[in-house]
């Protein structure tokens, strides 16, 4: 009985056999030359940082076409060591993953996986199914209930909500009085009256809130784990974007730990300081005018 070979999948190699298979099917010492894929691996900013050429037999990432079927060492920013092909990681974190946020090791410190307890031996047995078995149908799931904490206000106005979480962040509290020296604006709201339901809520719960210039704040951080805002919590962001833009209000995202902006009038930031408080004023000055954001100022 004959094996069809091309059924059989590929198996990546190490990078060194990788590498000298390579010199021979070119010919040369150096089969791709420092740079010649760089700018394949720019938009990967996550990957190049995970990449050390040490821990490949010194072979730099620009040099590794993007689609090699090649085995390579990367190290997440805490510290861990995994192996993964090139279109693994590019698959996995493309544009919006940060820092290790595929990592094996973080990932499972992030979402530990649950162990359950298996049954003892005797009640392992399953049943035979006959005709006279029935089988009982799933209860239909409930529909989800909408909180009716939220306050009969109009849509796209600002209150104090009392679901919405408490601010935890250090951060959040700096830039929060950062943004009290400055700007004379309504302090104490925390949450906006949205048309549609997000996540069983008629409100939204801006980090930052100010009702003069209908715009909501957000800080961004990727988190302990580097899962924060990223992938699937991306779409979340984005969803309560499109609300509270629905709802009459613009939205300000201060995007740190290398987050890539979500939405026009973004900040990307690596600190917060004096200079990304003047960008967050901008940022204000360019959604309701010079005009309007330079009245609040103290």
């Amino acid at each position: 009985m004959s094996v069809v070979a091309a059924n059989v999948p590929p198996v990546a190699e190490r990078v060194q056999a990788w590498w000298l298979r390579r010199q021979r099917s070119k010919g040369r010492d150096v089969p791709y030359p420092v740079g010649a894929y760089r700018e394949e691996w720019a938009a990967y900013p996550a990957l190049i940082r995970q990449y050390h050429p040490d821990l490949n037999a010194g072979i730099v990432l620009s040099q590794v076409p993007p689609a090699a079927d090649v085995l390579l060492l990367w190290q997440c920013d805490a510290g861990h060591r995994f192996a993964a092909t090139p279109q693994e990681q590019r698959q996995r974190p493309g544009r919006e993953r940060r820092r290790s946020a595929w990592c094996p090791e973080c990932s499972e410190l992030a979402n530990p996986t649950r162990v359950v307890a298996l049954p003892m031996r005797e009640s392992v047995i399953v049943p035979a199914v006959t005709e006279k078995t029935v089988l009982r149908p799933r209860p239909p799931r409930r529909p989800s209930r909408l909180c009716d904490k939220t306050p009969p206000v109009a849509v796209g106005e600002a209150f104090v909500s009392a679901c919405a979480p408490r601010p935890a962040s250090a951060a959040e509290d700096r830039v929060r009085a950062d943004l009290r020296d400055h700007l004379t604006l309504t302090e104490g709201l925390n949450a906006v009256r949205v048309a549609r339901p997000f996540f069983d809520h008629l409100e939204v719960w801006p980090d930052f809130v100010f009702p003069e210039l209908r715009i909501a704040v957000e800080y961004d951080t990727i988190g302990r784990h580097g899962l924060e805002h990223v992938g699937r919590r991306a779409d979340a962001d984005r969803r309560k974007d499109r609300a509270l833009r629905g709802a009459g209000w613009e939205v300000v995202r201060l995007r740190l730990g290398r987050l890539e902006p979500l939405g026009p009038h973004d900040v990307p930031l690596t600190v917060w300081n004096p200079a990304a408080l003047d960008r967050l004023i901008g940022a204000f000055r360019g959604i309701r005018g010079p005009l309007l954001v330079n009245s609040y100022l103290r």
